[in-house]
């Protein structure tokens, strides 16, 4: 665990990227289920699993470009062809025994609280950005999903491996409600989120077909689009849908999907819980 900033982006990378990174115990004792039936699960199966968990479907991701052979050029861009690639019975004999988050932040509650904050706001964010890429008729679909829930993976692993730093962010927010995220991360880690996300994605070796959908600057693509808006909206809701940010998040959805704000909101709601009194326009 970390308790002070490490001196530099290269300091961040290069430690976060060697780090052994947890899981969710959920997905320990959910993949110890299926295991107890290997003969008989599938690949769809696992990987509905994984995707439940930022910090596994990095985990695999990941093992996948560090085993890659050399003479493999197709990347795995999907969690169900990764399972495929390695194996069922393969997959869990690797993926045995690995550390859980709740026990590495079982001293730091408030810590974990504000990780399964973040991890529950990635779920929802792969969830928005499924419903639209099924509008759009995407042509795959998961690699949408994937981008959106790991969108913000490097604030997850923040608050996996400096926990403390992480929750002076957070005090720095609360004393300056106007102070954007990345000041406040800039301030007391030395970096941005946004731009560890980016160099982390780079050193394990992501596909650059999901770094392209990860990178809020490749606006001029709409799948990216998709990935951005659905990661905006699930982090304004999350403050609640009156949150000021929403009307504007609805409005550019809306225009990416070409259909009216209320035509959106109905979709929504079929998604999540919306106050009927909040949420922009009504059907």
């Amino acid at each position: 665990m970390l308790q002070r900033p490490l001196p530099s982006l290269e300091s961040w990378v290069s430690y976060l990227s060697q780090a052994d990174i947890p899981v969710l115990k959920r997905t320990v004792r959910e993949l110890a289920r299926l295991r107890e039936n290997e003969d008989n699960v599938t690949g769809r199966q696992v990987a509905g699993v994984i995707l439940q968990d930022p910090l596994m479907t990095l985990r695999v991701l990941a093992y996948i470009e560090a085993t890659r052979r050399t003479n493999q050029t197709a990347d795995i861009t999907t969690i169900d062809r990764a399972v495929m690639m390695i194996g069922i019975t393969p997959f869990f004999a690797k993926f045995d025994g690995l550390p859980q988050v709740e026990d590495s932040l079982k001293e730091q509650p408030q810590a974990l609280i504000g990780l399964l904050r973040v991890i529950a706001r990635a779920r929802q964010a792969a969830m928005f950005a499924r419903d639209w890429a099924v509008l759009r008729h995407d042509l795959d679909i998961d690699e949408v999903i994937i981008a959106a829930l790991l969108h913000d993976c490097a604030e997850i692993l923040l608050w996996c491996f400096a926990p403390t730093l992480m929750l002076a962010v957070r005090a720095l927010q609360s004393e300056n409600p106007r102070l954007r995220s990345a000041a406040a991360q800039q301030t007391v880690l030395g970096i941005r989120g946004t731009e560890l996300q980016l160099a982390l994605a780079k050193a394990w070796r992501l596909p650059e077909l999901l770094l392209s959908l990860m990178d809020d600057t490749h606006v001029e693509h709409p799948r990216a689009r998709n990935v951005i808006h659905a990661v905006n909206l699930a982090r304004h809701s999350a403050n609640g849908w009156d949150d000021p940010a929403i009307p504007d998040d609805i409005a550019d959805i809306s225009k990416l999907l070409g259909i009216s704000g209320a035509s959106l909101m109905e979709r929504l709601r079929r998604l999540v819980d919306i106050p009927p009194a909040e949420g922009g326009p009504k059907p």
